[in-house]
């Protein structure tokens, strides 16, 4: 039976094994950094590894994308001897536990670029050592955990369960969002074999609410599939009930609000003008590319990450059918979009819908440009853009709101003639159209 584990009862979960010494933290993005410093916190010294050292240098210099309090964490863990970073990895087999934490995105084709996992696993076993606990994080297909890291080690004689300890446990990182930092956030751990899952639960109860268990690396692999294409699909059926709103002449948001009221049976998705980041956009076509090869149908997957591939596109349709109302052809129409992070309150574009708006106005032949209070320049297939300062003081044909951080001063969009609200968050603006 799956079994969660809270704090207090670390001893008792971990009884059999070794005090902590050292971890080591292989990746140090959005999800390997915030590991790092919830482990340091709990008082166990962490080895910060990235093959990148101009991340090495904007994580010592402060330059990282991280909420004001993991900033004044990071600056009291860097004077203490709590937490090192490095790019050699060589050090990795001096630590007690390992946890793999690289990217992995899907390419142009939405196939799984493995890249950076399989060279992250590949330098991980062969500086394996007896006795060591290794933990793979990143999202990956089902049975990744075995086949990157379990037979590997059995070649090198590493038998799992016996003499290292393998397991798999799902990031669970909401960049930007203090109401879900990692510590506070359960974790799910599924090991190779008992043994492993308590080794592994011996590290992960220091940076997380809970750890609760499951039979497998499998499982816990699955977990995290699951987890991601239900926000998939949910978000385009909330898309979709926001084209059904507009035909019937609702407001989608009202609507929204309203049925979150039930108490049971409902959770309430936003629509917005696409998905970003490397969690929704990708790791769904983790799931479907491994299908393919079993012939296995999933519908409700395949139409979900579909309907949100083309959200994009739809806002640019939108905005070329307001400026029509309004007399002006898109082409050589001066269109700004307010904000390109893929969410509120981060720097990060990977994946933004914003990217793909843009560069299908330019194809269009717009003339757009961008404002964002947490982002400098943005690259795109017509080339780099930098972001206007004062966008209050031009005048638009069309303003496009795309990503409105908590922090930013949005009050001058009440001056503007003509605003397509693709994020649905300035409801009190009586220009703002939506999708």
């Amino acid at each position: 039976m799956p079994i969660t584990y809270e704090l207090p009862a670390l001893d008792a979960v971990t009884d059999t094994a070794q005090p902590l010494q050292r971890v080591g933290i292989v990746g140090l993005g959005y999800v390997g950094l915030p590991t790092a410093l919830a482990i340091a916190e709990s008082g166990v010294p962490v080895l910060g590894c990235d093959i990148s050292e101009a991340r090495i240098a904007a994580i010592k210099s402060r330059q990282v994308d991280l909420l004001h309090d993991k900033l004044v964490s990071l600056d009291r863990l860097l004077e203490s001897d709590l937490l090192d970073f490095t790019t050699e990895l060589t050090g990795l087999s001096a630590v007690d536990t390992v946890l793999i934490c690289v990217p992995t995105p899907v390419d142009s084709h939405l196939v799984p670029d493995l890249t950076a996992l399989r060279a992250a696993c590949a330098t991980v076993v062969d500086a394996a050592r007896p006795g060591q606990a290794i933990v793979l994080t990143s999202t990956t297909y089902v049975g990744c955990t075995r086949e990157l890291l379990v037979e590997p080690l059995g070649r090198r004689g590493l038998v799992a369960g016996r003499d290292v300890f393998v397991a798999f446990s799902p990031e669970r990182i909401d960049p930007g969002s203090p109401a879900h930092l990692p510590e506070q956030t359960p974790r799910v751990v599924g090991g190779v074999t008992q043994a492993c899952a308590t080794r592994a639960t011996q590290t992960l109860i220091r940076s997380a609410a809970s750890v609760h268990q499951v039979s497998s690396p499998e499982a816990a692999e699955l977990t995290k599939l699951l987890e991601n294409t239900f926000r998939a699909v949910n978000i385009a059926l909330a898309n979709e009930f926001s084209d059904v709103a507009n035909n019937f002449e609702v407001d989608v948001m009202e609507v929204i609000s309203a049925a979150a009221t039930k108490p049971y049976g409902f959770m309430p998705f936003r629509p917005g003008p696409g998905v970003g980041g490397h969690c929704i956009p990708c790791d769904p076509h983790y799931l479907l590319w491994q299908l393919k090869a079993t012939k296995l149908p999933s519908p409700v997957t395949e139409a979900a990450m579909a309907s949100i591939a083309s959200r994009p596109q739809a806002v640019v349709n939108r905005a070329q059918e307001l400026l029509a109302d309004s007399g002006r052809p898109l082409a050589g129409s001066r269109i700004l979009v307010v904000g390109v992070a893929y969410k509120p309150a981060v720097a990060d574009v990977r994946e933004s819908p914003a990217l793909h708006i843009i560069e299908e106005l330019h194809r269009r032949g717009a003339e757009v440009a961008f404002t964002d209070a947490m982002v400098d320049s943005v690259w795109t297939s017509s080339g780099q853009l930098v972001r206007e300062n004062d966008p209050a003081q031009q005048d638009w044909d069309l303003v496009i709101a795309h990503t409105l951080h908590p922090t930013a001063d949005h009050a001058w969009l009440a001056t503007v003639p003509l605003l397509l609200d693709a994020a649905y968050g300035l409801p009190e603006l009586p220009q703002r159209r939506v999708l």
